[in-house]
């Protein structure tokens, strides 16, 4: 199924999940006004279903493919401008929630998200800990 503005990753239109990842970072570019946001997103989440009286977890796709962001300045700016004035660009692919976790964090304070009003971001927020890097550089 195609959408009418796609994510796109290395400038090509990504529309499926690529196997072993579960997320990725992303920035959010508004054409007229040149103001981003950056952030995470996972391609799937995990839910419950009761099944013969007992409950049973499953994995489901989130709505990643018509995603926005969760910044309310820019869903603003995205309801005042309309979607075909935002590209949206994958930046890193992950395999962990660690991973996504630390790679937003790191872009966020690389690109001085909240040093700039050329960003809607307004807070940072990261918890990861040091056992979980070790995993993602090794």
């Amino acid at each position: 199924m195609s959408y009418e503005n796609p994510w796109t990753y290395i400038k090509i239109p990504y529309e499926e999940v690529m196997k072993d990842h579960i997320g990725f970072v992303y920035i959010i570019i508004n054409k007229l006004t040149d103001k981003k946001y950056l952030g995470k997103k996972n391609f799937y989440f995990s839910k419950t279903k009761q099944v013969k009286g007992k409950k049973k977890r499953y994995k489901a796709e989130s709505d990643w493919k018509t995603y926005y962001g969760s910044s309310t300045e820019l869903q603003e700016d995205i309801e005042k401008f309309g979607k075909e004035n935002f590209s949206r660009e994958i930046i890193r692919l992950c395999r962990s929630k660690a991973e996504f976790s630390y790679y937003e964090a790191k872009y966020q304070f690389e690109y001085g998200v909240l040093e700039s009003d050329d960003w809607y971001n307004a807070w940072i927020s990261v918890r990861i800990r040091k056992s979980h890097i070790k995993k993602i550089f090794s």
